[in-house]
């Protein structure tokens, strides 16, 4: 690719759209072939220049642009009995053989906790989206790709910055790896789950600005791209594909965007990451459950509609919220200010875009009504605020006919906007975010150990058309793991669990794969695994929202394989 390329990746003059560009060209026809950029055999981009995308945005379908993934964050192995494991003789697991990659904020490689005992990194290489000055992905032209001799260098110097300067700015990359594959600092009392397994970094790009504008995210929150995201996933398989090496792949990240049914260009390209053998990928089911940020509505069939009371605060100016109707139905708004001006109903048609400008508030609504999105075929309202007025606003959902039964409502996840913009009378339920809400991986939600309580603000299940999500729960609250200062602290939140659980199929691989015990195994494999040794509470129905199959129990999944197996 030339330099102009790269530009179009990377520049913030250029809209990227996410097409399927084998069955539907129709946006190529419109926007050129010398934007298309492919991503794998099903999936390219098309970089258009941002007037031009404006221009045609009635041709642009939803699911062709981009969704914005947050950090899903804000107590020990002993809870998933990792450590019984690795104590018993015929075991011993530590990871060894396995890759676990984490797709994420970047990594502090500096850090101890990543360096072995001779001195070099356990590291296989970084590619960080961020700099652009050295060799990189070739199916992507962007970013610079470290190699493990480059990072083994970079330590053995003494200005490691000058040889790698990637940085984990954040923290929450080397928090995820830490936990998943970090070395054990036992005088803190810190011990990563396999520690003896290789790590692949990605360090994701930042959203471009233009496309959190589009979706009205704050410029200073952590914010990623869902076509970044799926050029990192296919670089991680290829490199354990390259090596022969059983791959685990950890996402702490996640989006309240979408339909909630796995069905966006990356859980499509997930499902098939995941039904590889000897290939897992372990997914976080995010923090909103009881935030307020979700509504499920019933259709009053004696009025035909449902009123949706929405409390805005003061600090958000500009959020996006999406309405799903269940199928097959079809539903229309009307909205009431919080000064009490009424925009009347919207009718509903197959593409509605309004422009709605209030005079006393002076707030603009953006409102798009697509009544068969092409990725699910259920109908999407997407209703963007500008200058948005704090107080109550309220919305009447329409139903038309007996097939409109309900419907849901999303706000924007995590720091995407403040917690006092809620809903009045918001639902718990159907939470979990995307890429959670994928089939084939594992998805975890998270529980203290210590008095064996659900995270309270852990996303519940299940998906919009019921698949059971989450499937398990692991530790995550107050779990100690290391930060970017070369030390340790207590982390909350269902990335942390994601993270020790890939750090547990790390070691299931390990003795499946690595040796020889059952090769070939699959994302669904494990997670049957998981489900098969999970805890369980007498006073409980399972699967349920809140836990899914129960609570990740790594030595009772090895104690069911000797009975099955007849050890």
């Amino acid at each position: 690719m030339t330099i102009i390329d790269r530009d179009r990746i990377i520049g913030e003059d250029f809209f990227d759209l996410i097409i399927e560009y084998r069955t539907y060209t129709g946006l190529i026809e419109l926007f050129g072939e010398e934007a298309l950029h492919r991503i794998d055999e099903i999936y390219a981009v098309l970089h258009v220049p941002v007037g031009q995308f404006f221009a045609e945005i009635s041709n642009v379908r939803y699911a062709e642009i981009p969704l914005l993934f947050g950090l899903t964050d804000v107590t020990s192995l002993d809870a998933s009995r990792v450590l019984d494991l690795r104590q018993t003789p015929a075991f011993n697991l530590r990871g060894e053989g396995v890759i676990i990659a984490i797709i994420d904020t970047g990594i502090d490689y500096t850090n101890p906790v990543f360096i072995r005992p001779d001195g070099t990194s356990k590291i296989l290489s970084i590619w960080d989206q961020t700099i652009n000055t050295g060799p990189t992905y070739q199916e992507a032209n962007f970013g610079t790709i470290y190699s493990r001799e480059q990072i083994n260098q970079a330590l053995a110097s003494d200005d490691p910055l000058s040889i790698v300067p990637s940085m984990d700015e954040n923290g929450h990359g080397t928090m995820l790896a830490g936990i998943a594959a970090g070395n054990d600092v036992e005088e803190e009392n810190f011990y990563g789950v396999a520690p003896d397994a290789d790590l692949i970094i990605v360090k994701l790009r930042e959203a471009k600005q233009i496309t959190r504008r589009f979706f009205r995210v704050p410029n200073n929150v952590t914010c990623f791209q869902e076509n970044h995201i799926m050029w990192a996933l296919n670089y991680c398989n290829q490199e354990a594909r390259r090596l022969n090496r059983p791959l685990v792949i950890c996402f702490g990240i996640g989006s309240s965007q979408g339909g909630h049914t796995g069905r966006s260009p990356l859980s499509v390209v997930l499902n098939i990451v995941a039904d590889l053998p000897d290939t897992v990928v372990v997914t976080s089911a995010g923090n909103e459950g009881n935030l307020g940020r979700h509504y499920y509505g019933v259709i009053d069939p004696t009025i035909g509609s449902n009123t949706v009371e929405l409390n805005v605060s003061e600090n958000d100016k500009q959020f996006a919220m999406e309405l799903w109707g269940n199928p097959p139905g079809i539903y229309s708004i009307d909205v009431l200010s919080p000064s009490g001006e009424y925009i009347p109903r919207i009718p509903a048609s197959i593409r509605v875009g309004r422009v709605i400008s209030f005079i006393f508030e002076q707030t603009t609504l953006y409102v798009d009504y697509s009544t068969i999105e092409s990725q699910t075929g259920d109908q999407l309202i997407l209703i963007r605020f500008d200058n948005a007025s704090a107080g109550i606003w309220r919305f009447n959902v329409y139903g038309h006919g007996d097939l409109a039964t309900g419907f849901h409502i999303w706000l924007p996840m995590g720091n995407f906007i403040s917690e006092n913009t809620y809903f009045i009378q918001p639902n718990i339920f159907t939470t979990v975010l995307s890429p959670g809400t994928t089939t084939y991986p594992i998805t975890v939600t998270s529980y203290n150990p210590v008095n064996n309580n659900l995270y309270v603000n852990a996303g519940r299940g299940y998906t919009r058309n019921n698949t059971i999500k989450p499937e398990i729960a692991a530790p995550g609250v107050n779990y100690l793991a290391p930060s970017l200062n070369h030390t340790f602290q207590a982390f909350t939140g269902t990335s942390v669990s994601a993270a020790h659980t890939a750090g547990v199929v790390a070691l299931i691989l390990e003795w499946g794969s690595v040796r020889g015990n059952e090769p070939g195994m699959d994302s669904n494999v494990l997670k049957n695994h998981l489900i098969r040794g999970a805890r369980r509470s007498t006073n409980l129905t399972y699967p349920n929202r809140d836990w899914g199959y129960g609570i990740l129990d790594v030595f009772k999944v090895f104690e069911n394989m000797r009975a099955d197996l007849g050890f």
